[in-house]
Protein backbone atom coordinates (compact mmCIF):
# COMPACT_ATOMS: atom_id res chain seq x y z
CA UNK A 1 0.00 0.00 0.00
CA UNK A 2 1.27 3.63 -0.87
CA UNK A 3 1.17 5.96 2.40
CA UNK A 4 0.96 8.94 0.13
CA UNK A 5 -1.77 7.78 -1.67
CA UNK A 6 -3.67 6.76 1.77
CA UNK A 7 -2.79 9.93 3.40
CA UNK A 8 -3.88 12.17 0.03
CA UNK A 9 -6.93 9.98 -0.61
CA UNK A 10 -8.43 10.76 3.31
CA UNK A 11 -7.24 14.47 2.49
CA UNK A 12 -9.75 14.00 -0.91
CA UNK A 13 -12.70 13.02 1.49
CA UNK A 14 -12.00 15.54 3.70
CA UNK A 15 -9.82 18.26 5.08
CA UNK A 16 -7.75 17.28 7.71
CA UNK A 17 -5.16 17.97 10.53
CA UNK A 18 -1.98 15.20 11.21
CA UNK A 19 -4.17 14.40 14.22
CA UNK A 20 -7.57 13.97 12.68
CA UNK A 21 -5.38 12.31 9.85
CA UNK A 22 -4.14 9.46 12.32
CA UNK A 23 -7.78 9.00 13.69
CA UNK A 24 -9.03 8.22 10.33
CA UNK A 25 -6.74 5.95 9.45
CA UNK A 26 -7.45 3.81 12.71
CA UNK A 27 -11.41 4.33 11.94
CA UNK A 28 -11.99 3.68 8.37
CA UNK A 29 -8.63 1.42 7.33
CA UNK A 30 -7.40 -0.15 10.41
CA UNK A 31 -7.92 -3.85 8.50
CA UNK A 32 -5.57 -2.29 5.71
CA UNK A 33 -3.44 -0.06 6.73
CA UNK A 34 -2.15 2.03 10.06
CA UNK A 35 -0.02 4.84 10.14
CA UNK A 36 1.64 6.86 13.29
CA UNK A 37 1.81 10.59 13.42
CA UNK A 38 6.05 10.18 12.77
CA UNK A 39 4.93 8.70 9.53
CA UNK A 40 1.64 10.88 8.73
CA UNK A 41 3.84 14.60 9.33
CA UNK A 42 6.35 13.88 7.15
CA UNK A 43 4.01 12.60 4.13
CA UNK A 44 2.18 15.63 4.46
CA UNK A 45 5.00 17.75 4.04
CA UNK A 46 6.13 15.98 1.24
CA UNK A 47 2.66 15.68 -0.06
CA UNK A 48 3.10 19.65 -0.01
CA UNK A 49 6.19 20.17 -1.23
CA UNK A 50 4.93 18.20 -4.72
CA UNK A 51 1.55 20.63 -5.15
CA UNK A 52 -0.98 17.58 -3.84
CA UNK A 53 -2.14 19.07 -0.88
CA UNK A 54 -1.79 22.67 0.78
CA UNK A 55 -2.93 23.85 4.15
CA UNK A 56 -6.31 25.17 4.20
CA UNK A 57 -6.02 26.62 7.95
CA UNK A 58 -4.68 26.53 11.09
CA UNK A 59 -5.43 26.16 14.56
CA UNK A 60 -4.19 26.26 18.03
CA UNK A 61 -0.51 25.32 18.50
CA UNK A 62 0.34 25.55 15.13
CA UNK A 63 -2.12 23.10 14.21
CA UNK A 64 -2.27 23.17 10.31
CA UNK A 65 -5.21 21.66 8.21
CA UNK A 66 -4.54 19.93 5.07
CA UNK A 67 -6.71 19.12 2.09
CA UNK A 68 -5.89 18.06 -1.22
CA UNK A 69 -5.22 19.97 -4.40
CA UNK A 70 -6.82 19.46 -7.96
CA UNK A 71 -3.82 17.93 -8.70
CA UNK A 72 -3.77 15.66 -6.05
CA UNK A 73 -7.17 15.05 -6.72
CA UNK A 74 -6.18 14.10 -10.20
CA UNK A 75 -2.71 11.94 -8.92
CA UNK A 76 -5.75 9.97 -6.50
CA UNK A 77 -7.71 9.24 -9.40
CA UNK A 78 -4.71 8.30 -11.53
CA UNK A 79 -3.87 5.62 -9.29
CA UNK A 80 -6.96 4.39 -8.25
CA UNK A 81 -8.65 3.99 -11.95
CA UNK A 82 -4.81 3.22 -14.01
CA UNK A 83 -1.80 1.68 -11.94
CA UNK A 84 -2.06 -1.77 -11.47
CA UNK A 85 -1.74 -2.53 -7.80
CA UNK A 86 1.23 -4.85 -6.04
CA UNK A 87 -1.25 -7.50 -5.00
CA UNK A 88 1.72 -8.95 -2.56
CA UNK A 89 0.81 -8.51 1.38
CA UNK A 90 2.81 -7.91 4.37
CA UNK A 91 1.36 -8.74 7.40
CA UNK A 92 2.94 -9.36 10.45
CA UNK A 93 0.21 -11.14 12.02
CA UNK A 94 0.10 -13.62 9.08
CA UNK A 95 3.89 -14.16 9.63
CA UNK A 96 3.46 -15.08 13.27
CA UNK A 97 0.76 -17.50 12.48
CA UNK A 98 2.54 -19.05 9.70
CA UNK A 99 5.95 -19.09 12.30
CA UNK A 100 3.16 -20.73 15.22
CA UNK A 101 3.52 -23.61 14.27
CA UNK A 102 7.01 -24.18 15.73
CA UNK A 103 6.01 -23.64 19.35
CA UNK A 104 5.87 -26.80 21.20
CA UNK A 105 2.04 -28.17 21.40
CA UNK A 106 0.62 -26.10 24.05
CA UNK A 107 2.37 -23.09 23.57
CA UNK A 108 1.35 -23.08 20.13
CA UNK A 109 -2.47 -23.47 21.47
CA UNK A 110 -1.92 -21.19 24.31
CA UNK A 111 -0.98 -18.73 21.52
CA UNK A 112 -3.86 -19.34 19.15
CA UNK A 113 -6.18 -18.90 22.24
CA UNK A 114 -4.74 -15.74 23.01
CA UNK A 115 -4.78 -14.41 19.68
CA UNK A 116 -8.15 -15.78 19.11
CA UNK A 117 -8.97 -13.06 21.98
CA UNK A 118 -7.73 -10.43 20.47
CA UNK A 119 -9.10 -10.49 17.43
CA UNK A 120 -12.17 -11.23 19.28
CA UNK A 121 -11.72 -7.93 20.78
CA UNK A 122 -10.85 -6.55 17.28
CA UNK A 123 -13.69 -7.47 15.97
CA UNK A 124 -16.46 -6.31 18.61
CA UNK A 125 -15.00 -2.95 17.73
CA UNK A 126 -15.55 -3.10 13.66
CA UNK A 127 -19.03 -4.41 14.67
CA UNK A 128 -19.57 -1.47 16.82
CA UNK A 129 -18.14 0.90 13.98
CA UNK A 130 -20.64 -0.25 11.24
CA UNK A 131 -23.79 -0.34 13.84
CA UNK A 132 -22.52 3.32 14.89
CA UNK A 133 -22.32 4.05 11.04
CA UNK A 134 -25.72 2.79 10.39
CA UNK A 135 -27.38 4.82 13.09
CA UNK A 136 -25.73 8.11 11.40
CA UNK A 137 -27.59 6.21 8.29
CA UNK A 138 -23.80 6.17 6.37
CA UNK A 139 -23.79 3.38 4.14
CA UNK A 140 -21.51 4.79 1.62
CA UNK A 141 -17.88 5.98 1.65
CA UNK A 142 -15.54 3.07 3.82
CA UNK A 143 -18.35 1.40 4.61
CA UNK A 144 -18.33 -1.51 2.34
CA UNK A 145 -14.14 -2.17 2.68
CA UNK A 146 -15.48 -2.02 6.26
CA UNK A 147 -17.98 -5.02 5.75
CA UNK A 148 -14.93 -6.66 3.58
CA UNK A 149 -12.79 -6.43 6.65
CA UNK A 150 -15.43 -7.85 8.75
CA UNK A 151 -16.28 -11.15 6.41
CA UNK A 152 -12.34 -11.26 6.61
CA UNK A 153 -11.73 -10.94 10.13
CA UNK A 154 -15.05 -14.14 10.13
CA UNK A 155 -12.70 -16.27 8.15
CA UNK A 156 -9.78 -15.34 10.84
CA UNK A 157 -11.57 -16.10 13.76
CA UNK A 158 -12.75 -19.22 12.31
CA UNK A 159 -9.12 -20.47 11.74
CA UNK A 160 -8.11 -19.22 15.01
CA UNK A 161 -10.10 -21.39 16.78
CA UNK A 162 -9.47 -24.45 14.90
CA UNK A 163 -5.77 -23.67 15.84
CA UNK A 164 -6.54 -23.22 19.40
CA UNK A 165 -8.29 -26.90 20.49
Amino acid sequence: MSLPHAVLGLLTLAPSNGYELTRRFDESLSNAWSASHSQIYPELAKLEEAGLVEVVGEGARGSRTYAATAAGREEIRRWVAETEPNRGQRSETMLRWFLGCLLEPDDRRAYFASELAGLERHHAGMLAKRDELEAAGRRRGFRPVLELGLEMQEVMLKWLREQSS
